[in-house]
């Protein structure tokens, strides 16, 4: 059985969100909730609640064990650019582009 939860138009760049991603892959759900709550970086928060959004879509749509569930995949794809424009020197003006992330989160039961 898996159980997915995705958070889309998150404001952060996929590439720094990738790497609180690949930190809590193949954990164990609640283990890796620990582990966010810890971490400095700004995409750890985002994580942290769509991870504990699948275990709550987990455990009261599917009846499931929260202890026996781990994160089997995880990853951040891109979502679109806010193209902005900033005063430069001179008159000019200078392009700056605000990346967002789509978030996906997928559990799955630990075989024993």
């Amino acid at each position: 059985m898996e159980v997915r939860a995705m958070q889309k138009y998150v404001s952060i760049s996929p590439r720094k969100l990738r790497l609180v991603c690949d930190r809590v892959r193949g954990m164990n759900a609640e283990q890796a909730l620990v582990v966010l709550q810890f971490m400095p970086q700004k995409g750890a928060h985002f994580v942290h609640k769509t991870l504990s959004s699948a275990m709550a879509n987990a455990k009261n749509n599917f009846d499931l064990n929260p202890e026996d569930l781990f994160v089997s995949q995880i990853y951040a794809g891109e979502g679109p650019r806010l193209k902005r424009y900033k005063a430069g020197a001179r008159g000019r003006y200078k392009p700056r582009v605000k990346r967002t992330s789509h978030l996906t989160v997928i559990l799955a039961e630990r075989e024993e």
